[in-house]
């Protein structure tokens, strides 16, 4: 697969995590993990309004909204809540959160389920963080494309 067929910042992300050897790309992941944006006020007192993933080994949610942008398009916006003491759960939310935040759906839904692989990971990390981080993408598409049954 090529990222030919990624939103342009999710492949952008990919490519980066190509150049690196193995160990540069853990520490790329860490980076990602630190720079996950903490949730809104609106949603850190109503855990009930994120879903958690439990293929992931730490404890991570998520939820999505959608809004209109000035043209109309409906975009979607991606949050996320997991512990500082996950790293390669936050750093892999953190590649989902800057690579598909904003996008419409067809772009997020568009986006290979293998996906996860092409950060060249799957010798550093674990088959079960592996399958948690293509978990986190397959909940994230779900919800959009429920979303955007409900928005049309």
């Amino acid at each position: 697969m090529s990222t030919y067929t990624l939103p342009t910042a999710l492949a952008e992300i990919v490519d980066d995590f190509q150049a690196l050897t193995e160990p540069d790309r853990l520490q790329l992941l860490l980076e990602f993990s630190r720079g996950l944006p903490e949730l809104p006020e609106r949603l850190k007192d109503h855990p009930e309004l994120l879903e958690q993933v439990v293929e992931c080994q730490s404890p991570l949610f998520l939820t999505i909204e959608s809004e209109k942008d000035p043209d109309g398009a409906r975009k979607y916006r991606l949050f996320f809540k997991a512990p500082q003491e996950a790293p390669t759960t936050r750093g892999f939310a953190g590649v989902l959160h800057e690579g598909l935040d904003g996008l419409t759906a067809e772009e997020i839904l568009a986006v290979p389920d293998d996906m996860p692989e092409l950060l060249g990971l799957t010798r550093a990390i674990t088959p079960l963080r592996m399958r948690g981080m293509t978990a986190m993408l397959g909940r994230i598409k779900r919800k959009v494309a429920a979303a955007s049954r409900l928005d049309h």
